[in-house]
């Protein structure tokens, strides 16, 4: 099984290698060459923040692969030359003998000759009961021995077992993130307007023959312009900030996409036990046959259960009793423990007479052989059976003449807020469907319990277009069928989130867009998932949406602005070169608009927000739409700026530069607050650090043009002047929004 853990050297050279990097390391290389050191150095120390952001707050997943190495190096007792000797598990071969004793983890899928054993297979297939095993049945490399003692022969070993594949499973299961393929798309887009646009540029500044020292710093000006440097920092930013909001809630990312990926998710596909359960048996019914009463049946079957130990079914009868004490029960003289074999326990008593009392407490087919035959008795066994419950009968009396006295049937009960959650979830547009390794009249009953009240998938091979509006349950679904089923419904256009606990569910929680690992969940299921919820029930699911939404939103309020600067940037570029015949923008304003536009509001990340009633969705072109309609908005106002600095104000070319410049500043705040809320623009207080870093914003540049900083100095009246302009523009902008964020569905 390969070790697939990263060097942390290449970790971090790989947040050099993307589009954005690519360009801003081009830019570095274009100013060395012009001999602008300063500016490289700028710009270098804006790529190596955006990639130390990008390597520390992102964190890993931890090693799925380890854990279940290590949960496959097992020792094994093995029959060799005639001798019995414990070997390494990995030293199996098909053939071999071995014995499975109390206790024992299988090591191996092993076909049974002899002997009698109680398995806990939860492990792999999710089922809460153990089951029976006796010779001529099969089981399992991961099932745990709960009972008795009996030979095998190992049929499969290694990485070809089904606990074996599903470790294979999580090692190639693997999904994109929305959130990488939208920065990926937003990258491309800008890539292509603007790379077209500056070379239509670049022919214009040819064919009016510009000399090359204003050519040069006028192409690598656009090139800057064009770039959306802290668009992939921001995304980790804000993931980080949603990261440490639900860690408050007890739930904790194992890696920060799944922070965004909660926003986007409209399917939870929910694994039963010990996420729908509490992953316990618990008493559900008792029938007391006539002549007896449910007091009276509970503690007849305590005296034949075992007190202490790791049994659940006697842990089970024993706490139920407890709350319902019979009188008059007889006294207790000999216990025989649950035999395998005889599928049935035994105890020895006298009565209030000193009369002896036997009593057997079993599977009722096995008590129902040592007892008088009863038609009652049969009739209600068979009905709860078919409810789906494991159904035990007690039976008691003269050693010579003991008959049925009644039954106890067992489940795992639904956690108390499994209904609510999933009620919620509704609401927030989120479907719910149990898939689960558990017998389907079981897993039927608990959906029921919990408000799942569609349809069960029959059982068999999957359909390849199979639906979660199909069916509300699909049970006995082995690992690699989870991970199937996820698959199918990502094929069907959804975003899926798996919630599990163990083994046999990692696969399907490393292929969802969202894995989401209970806190009583195994090892190897945490480290598959993305999420894990550290605090017993399910709140943490509605937690991790609603804090994905805010997230989102947050998100795609950056994205916006980011796409307007980017577009307006290389469009006032090009709108001022054929209006002035030179570039209004420099390398060195440009690198100042990249600070003071591109990472001072970074702080958006931290913005209040509302967050959608609806799972959100990148749909990159409606978002770029906006961007556009609003850019064209940004590009009226900075080009009518400038074109009253050119034929009103009668400017020179270095003027125009920082008349351009402060443009876009205060046009680039009063879009960042128009489009913060897709409502009314004072609907909803911004945060104090978005506050603080915009009004750095409009006074760093405006200060250093009042005092020639680096550009040429503007009087102090004139960039009042620009200010004003930039509030009604940015009224005009918040009555336009609504149309547009309503016609392209953005909310």
């Amino acid at each position: 099984m390969p070790n697939t853990s990263a060097h942390p050297l290449r970790d971090a050279l790989a947040k050099f290698w993307a589009p954005v990097p690519w360009l801003l390391e081009a830019s570095v290389v274009l100013e060395l060459v012009l001999h602008k050191y300063y500016e490289a150095a700028i710009i270098a120390g804006l790529l190596v923040f955006n990639a130390a952001l990008a390597y520390f707050q992102e964190g890993r997943a931890q090693a799925t692969l380890a854990a279940l190495k290590s949960r496959l190096a097992l020792n094994a007792s093995v029959e060799r030359d005639g001798v019995w000797k414990t070997i390494p598990s990995a030293e199996l071969v098909c053939g071999d003998l071995v014995k499975l004793s109390l206790g024992d983890v299988v090591a191996a899928d092993v076909h049974l000759i002899s002997g009698s054993v109680e398995l806990d297979q939860s492990m792999l297939t999710g089922e809460s009961l153990p089951v029976d095993a006796g010779p001529g049945a099969d089981t399992f490399a991961g099932a745990l021995v709960r009972r008795g003692e009996a030979t095998a022969v190992v049929a499969v070993t290694g990485a070809r077992t089904k606990f074996g594949r599903t470790a294979e499973l999580v090692r190639t299961a693997h999904v994109v993130s929305t959130q990488q393929k939208a920065v990926l798309k937003i990258v491309r887009n800008l890539a292509i307007f603007n790379g077209v646009l500056i070379l239509a540029m670049g022919a214009y500044a040819y064919v009016h023959a510009m000399p090359w020292s204003e050519m040069v710093p006028l192409l690598l000006t656009s090139v800057l312009a064009a770039i959306p440097v802290a668009l992939p920092a921001t995304f980790t930013l804000a993931a980080a900030l949603g990261a440490r909001a639900l860690a408050k809630q007890g739930v904790l990312p194992t890696r920060l996409s799944a922070v965004d990926e909660a926003a986007s998710i409209d399917l939870l596909c929910s694994d039963k036990t010990g996420t729908l359960t509490r992953n316990e048996l618990s008493v559900t019914s008792v029938r007391p046959l006539p002549g007896s009463d449910e007091a009276h049946i509970l503690g007849l079957a305590a005296l034949a259960s075992s007190e202490g130990g790791d049994d659940p079914v006697d842990a089970a009868i024993r706490a139920a009793a407890a709350h319902k004490p019979a009188q008059e029960l007889p006294k207790l003289t000999a216990f025989v423990p649950f035999d395998p074999a005889k599928k049935t326990s035994e105890a020895a008593a006298t009565d209030e007479k000193n009369n002896p009392v036997r009593i057997i407490k079993g599977a009722f087919i096995a008590v129902a052989a040592l007892t008088a035959p009863s038609s009652a008795a049969a009739a209600i066994a068979e009905e709860l059976e078919k409810q789906g419950f494991r159904v035990l009968a007690v039976a008691a009396g003269p050693p010579e003449a003991i008959q049925i006295a009644g039954l106890i049937a067992l489940s795992d009960p639904p956690r108390t807020d499994s209904i609510s959650l999933i009620s919620e979830l509704h609401t927030l547009g989120v479907r719910t469907v149990m898939v689960t390794g558990d017998a389907p009249v079981t897993a039927a009953i608990v959906a029921h319990a919990v408000g799942l009240n569609g349809s069960v998938c029959p059982p068999g091979k999957l359909l390849d277009n199979i639906k979660p509006e199909d069916f509300a349950v699909f049970a006995g679904i082995l690992p690699e069928g989870k991970y199937d089923l996820v698959k199918a419904f990502q094929k069907g256009g959804h975003t899926v989130g798996m919630c599990g606990d163990g083994a046999n569910d990692a696969p399907a929680l490393r292929q969802a867009q969202i894995g989401i690992a209970v806190s009583t969940a195994t090892d190897v299921a945490k480290s598959a998932a993305g999420v894990v919820l550290t605090e017993a029930g399910l709140g943490g699911i509605v937690a991790a949406v609603k804090e994905g939404r805010i997230t989102f939103q947050r998100i795609l309020t950056y994205t916006l602005n980011s796409i307007m600067k980017k577009i307006v940037q290389v469009l006032l570029l090009a709108v001022g070169l054929v209006m002035t015949g030179h570039a209004v923008l420099t390398p060195m304003l440009m690198i100042l608009l990249m600070i003071t536009g591109d990472f001072l509001t970074m702080s958006l990340a931290t913005d209040r927000v509302r967050p959608s009633k609806m799972p959100n969705s990148w749909n990159i072109g409606r978002i770029t739409a906006a961007g556009v309609i609003f850019g064209a908005c940004f590009l009226a106002f900075s080009t009518a700026i400038l074109a009253v600095g050119k034929f009103q104000l009668h400017l020179g070319v270095a003027a125009l530069q920082t008349l351009s410049a402060v443009s876009i500043v205060f046009g680039s705040t009063a879009t960042t607050f128009v489009v913060r809320g897709r409502q009314d623009l004072w609907g909803l207080r911004p945060s104090r650090t978005l506050v603080l870093t915009s009004a750095a914003g409009v006074l760093i540049i405006p200060a250093m043009a009042v005092y020639g900083i680096a550009m040429a100095p503007l009087p102090v009246g004139l960039i009042a002047c620009e200010f004003a302009a930039a509030i009604v523009f940015g009224a005009i902008l918040d009555v336009i929004k609504f149309p547009v964020f309503m016609r392209l569905g953005i909310s």
